[in-house]
């Protein structure tokens, strides 16, 4: 922890530094002004538009999360994960400006934090009140793939060590897998981690996989993937994937992307279905034999309501947003879950780019599971407000009802603020 905590400060301090050195040095240098260009350093100080040329795309962010259990949960003194954080750092290299291979590119994400977040120690929720902590880790890689793009840019495949929440686009908005506009970003939404992906679907952690995704209109997608159901995002993943049980889990979604007529113009929605195939077996929760190739589905879908001006393009407006998902209760804790909310972006009289969101979601408890209350329920609100392009800072509510389906412990109210650089 005091690793993550030494690498995210100095890096913050240099950064701002020669920020400030360099719009010193030269007023009239080619970036633009400090409080409005797109990232802190504008853009590692125009090397980053050098290297755009050549097909490489380098981005740092580091995101940073205070929180405070007000009451309930199971502490409300204990300081462990309060503060915590992570760096994500990614590599975008093209590579058909780099070598000429058209339609192809590698990706890399290398991220690191500090802190598991007060939920162990202060809240005891199953759904995780910071999705952001990632632990004390200084870095892993995170994921690294390649990607080809066919058939006019009509279907994808990627391969390699692959996060399957993270997935495709279609018309703009998130696609495969679990997806969804409004509830999918704790850097910049929701930090509850049930508004931040379906807890129903049992993700592996990033591990070596397959996926498929086709186009066949602009208006529909189909995405299947599979990946290491025994992945440890630690790992390279070689060991997991060619060593022991070779368990691969799947998942598959379709998704279609409407566009619905409103009074102020037509709007953008998102309806999308999925199943999912786990095959390693599983403790049955009576004690019975072992269960082999658990399946489930999940459903997650977003409109938009009301946009402010008749322009396609005005992301300022009114969204609504939902899920729902199914797991077999003998094997999965929780057996069914549901989720919803809205997004109002711009609010507030000029500040067009702060958004803010409520949402609720519940999770309903398998009975043999030992817990003794049915569900656990969780309700945020937050405000992320954008000081400038590169910085945003966002005060955040949430309460959680039946911490961790124990009906001894209080319903816990958890307060914060989240801070989003990009450098």
């Amino acid at each position: 922890m005091v690793f993550g905590r030494v690498v995210a400060v100095a890096t913050m301090v240099m950064v701002l530094c020669g920020a400030a050195f360099a719009e010193e040095v030269s007023s009239d240098s080619a970036g633009s002004s400090f409080w409005e260009r797109e990232t802190l350093t504008d853009d590692w100080f125009g090397l980053g538009s050098e290297l755009s040329d050549q097909g490489l795309t380098v981005s740092l962010g580091v995101t940073q999360v205070y929180q405070h259990n007000l009451q309930g949960g199971l502490s409300t003194h204990r300081r462990a994960g309060r503060y915590s954080g992570r760096y994500d750092l990614e590599v975008d290299a093209n590579l058909a400006t780099l070598v000429g291979w058209t339609g192809a590119r590698v990706f890399a994400l290398g991220r690191g934090g500090w802190s598991d977040g007060l939920d162990e120690s202060s809240v005891g929720s199953l759904f995780g009140v910071n999705a952001v902590a990632v632990g004390d880790r200084p870095i892993d890689v995170w994921q690294l793939y390649f990607e080809q793009v066919m058939l006019n840019n009509q279907f994808f495949v990627r391969a390699g060590k692959i996060d399957l929440t993270g997935g495709f686009e279609c018309r703009a908005c998130p696609g495969s897998f679990d997806g969804n506009s409004f509830a999918n970003d704790e850097a910049g939404q929701f930090l509850n981690g049930a508004l931040v992906n379906n807890p129903t679907i049992p993700f592996p952690d990033p591990g070596l996989g397959l996926v498929v995704h086709a186009e066949p209109v602009e208006w529909w997608y189909v995405s299947a993937a599979v990946g290491d159901a025994e992945a440890d995002f630690r790992e390279a993943g070689f060991n997991t994937t060619f060593h022991g049980p070779s368990d691969f889990f799947g998942i598959i979604e379709t998704g279609f992307f409407p566009l619905v007529d409103m009074p102020t113009g037509e709007m953008q929605g998102a309806y999308r279905i999925g199943l999912w195939y786990d095959p390693q077996p599983k403790d049955r929760f009576n004690g019975s034999n072992a269960k082999r190739d658990d399946v489930g589905f999940y459903v997650s879908m977003d409109q938009m309501l009301l946009r402010e001006s008749d322009d396609a393009e005005d992301s300022q407006g009114l969204g609504l947003f939902g899920r729902y998902g199914y797991a077999d209760s003998d094997v999965n804790e929780i057996r069914c879950f549901w989720s919803v909310g809205a997004q109002y972006q711009g609010l507030i009289p000029g500040r067009d780019d702060d958004v803010i969101g409520f949402g609720v979601a519940q999770g309903q408890l398998s009975p043999a599971a030992g817990f003794t209350t049915s569900q656990e329920t969780a309700m945020e609100l937050y405000y992320n407000a954008m000081i400038t392009p590169w910085l945003s800072v966002a005060p955040s509510a949430q309460v959680i009802f039946s911490p961790g389906g124990d009906k001894d412990v209080d319903d816990a109210v958890v307060v914060g603020c989240r801070v989003q650089i990009s450098l």
